[in-house]
């Protein structure tokens, strides 16, 4: 390998593509084509960039695997940041194969890294934390490292872990220092001030007050009961019952949640989870249904008891309407309600649009994991609000947002599979 090219590597390894550019523009082999991908990627033409790397893959002869592995690669890098979630990610795994068969371990690492990036904006939170656990960084550049400990915070920050979090970002931010890239170095310092940010709202007597990641954390190990509206469950101690699936029992729920320690009424919870304008008695039997579905599910954590009035949530432990406001009063097990910092239908999709980057509907449908059509509502409904718009038409539509000011959208986001 020529000096050109080495000399170009080294200039994208220490975050100038621009250097790099200088040395191999006007250069079509292979090995030049890479480089010039990866600096246009870096410089934020993403469309070029990938019309370079396919192009450079193709040109590298069957026997130089490693070669056209790295392509993959950066084409996989590519299309993470185009949030191309549709990009066939068995080319990756092929790749990772290819580094591990020729002992390439920075490559590898590399190559893992984008591979948990990819599960974390699919809202696979427990396989990308397995796969992080596994990541063997020992002798790893710093750049890598700086990447692997970002990861590492994004993890954290979605299981709600504040310490964790921020112990991660201090590996980061070490670790870019030492790899000495700027741009490296800013994304961690914005990553840093989600911690700071409100990221949820903790909802009493009619009153809400916006709460930290920290404090999200401290309510939740609390021992009261905590109703919580980001993901859709209640909590007490280490017992769950998740809701996420069932919207009417946790419309009713959290009419329950704000009307403690008093009572909601029944036309209250009617028209929160039927949406009656005018309640009758099939309205009335059918809250009575559901109210019986909620006391099975809560067993665990309280009681929900008939009033004259209506219903009310009891911790357990507490006796009667009296026992809840003297429950209140005095410091027992309390019931506290989380509401996300954001009240929207469309909040997930405000989520992920909030990173900044350009989502194609089918992308944000295969992170939200739902359909194509329901995600298509939710963007004319934001941008209906001046909340999102769109680029391009056609095939080549991609919808952004402007970043989210005032609280973080941590809660807000996706989860896969169950939570802790």
């Amino acid at each position: 390998m020529d000096s050109s090219i080495i000399a170009a590597g080294r200039a994208l390894r220490a975050g100038d593509p621009l250097g790099a550019l200088k040395r191999v523009a006007l250069r079509d082999d292979p090995a030049a084509l890479a480089l010039r991908g990866i600096a246009m990627a870096q410089l934020g033409d993403l469309a070029r960039a990938r019309e370079l790397l396919r192009r450079a893959a193709r040109g590298f002869g069957p026997r130089e695997t490693v070669e056209r592995a790295r392509c993959l690669t950066a084409e996989a890098e590519v299309a993470l940041a185009a949030r191309d979630l549709a990009w066939p990610a068995r080319a990756l795994a092929e790749a990772l194969r290819a580094f591990i068969a020729h002992g390439d371990r920075e490559n590898a690492v590399h190559a893992r890294l984008l591979e948990i990036r990819r599960l974390l904006l699919l809202g696979r939170i427990d396989a990308a934390e397995g796969a992080c656990a596994k990541l063997a960084l020992d002798g790893a550049p710093a750049r890598l490292a700086a990447v692997a400990a970002l990861v590492t915070f994004e993890i954290t920050l979605r299981r709600g872990r504040a310490e964790p979090a921020r112990a991660a970002l201090a590996r980061a931010r070490d670790a870019a220092a030492q790899s000495g890239i700027a741009a490296l170095g800013a994304e961690v310092e914005q990553a840093g001030r989600v911690l700071d940010l409100p990221a949820a709202r903790l909802v009493a007597a009619g009153q809400a007050r916006p709460l930290t990641l920290a404090e999200v954390e401290a309510v939740i190990a609390s021992p009261d009961v905590v109703v919580d509206g980001c993901r859709r469950a209640a909590r007490r101690g280490e017992r769950l019952v998740e809701l996420s699936r069932r919207p009417v029992l946790f419309a009713l729920l959290r009419g329950l949640a704000e009307a403690w320690p008093g009572e909601a009424g029944r036309d209250d919870l009617i028209a929160r989870a039927f949406g009656a304008r005018r309640t009758n008695a099939s309205h009335r039997a059918r809250l009575r249904v559901e109210m019986g579905r909620l006391r099975r599910e809560l067993r665990p954590l309280a009681e929900v008891r008939a009033t004259a009035g209506g219903f009310i949530l009891a911790p357990r432990g507490t006796a009667g309407v009296q026992g809840a406001v003297q429950g209140a009063v005095q410091g027992a097990v309390q019931v506290r309600l989380l509401a996300p910092p954001i009240e929207s239908p469309d909040a997930a999709v405000l989520g992920l649009l909030a990173d900044g980057e350009a989502w194609s509907t089918s992308a944000l449908a295969m992170a939200l994991g739902s359909s194509q059509r329901t995600v298509q509502r939710a963007l004319v409904a934001l941008e209906s609000a001046g909340q999102a718009r769109a680029l391009g038409r056609g095939r080549s539509q991609r919808w952004v947002a402007a970043p989210v000011a005032g609280f973080a959208t941590t809660l807000l986001l996706p989860v896969a599979e169950g939570f802790g």
